[in-house]
């Protein structure tokens, strides 16, 4: 009689280009790839505030002409994003945009200003000591 072989637990993924860059032009084509943030989302902790004062750092006039005011963020995703695989790494490109807002006391929305947003990001998987783990560079 033989001994059953030992089975040590795995996972498979499987994860083609044409199955990410399908899900992401579907995600951008509905419009899915929008978000507002306000400043109730973000840690305390965090070291950037959504407000007229943590951003008068950068745009000094802001909180000039609106001290002490609440802001919001609306990203956005200019092109659909693109993914390519190669043998040790993910590549990823997303071409998107960010708008401030400031936000008046009868809850009206201000421009304040837009930025551009070009990112690639790399990512490299890793398993070390029976854990999943992956490094990622912008």
């Amino acid at each position: 009689a033989q001994e059953p072989m030992a089975q040590e637990p795995m996972v498979l993924l499987a994860l083609t280009e044409f199955v990410a860059n399908s899900a992401a032009f579907t995600y951008f084509s509905a419009g899915a790839l929008r978000r507002n943030i306000s400043g109730n989302v973000l840690p305390r902790r965090f070291p950037l505030q959504l407000n007229t004062r943590s951003m008068g750092v950068f745009a000094p006039k802001l909180q000039e002409r609106y001290p002490e005011r609440p802001m919001e963020l609306q990203l956005w995703a200019r092109q659909q994003p693109l993914l390519s695989c190669h043998p040790h790494a993910l590549h990823g490109t997303l071409l998107g945009a960010a708008q401030a807002f400031v936000v008046l006391p009868n809850a009206t929305r201000v421009p304040a200003f837009l930025l551009s947003i070009d990112a690639n990001v790399t990512g490299k998987p890793s398993i070390a000591n029976n854990r999943l783990g992956a490094s990622v560079h912008l």
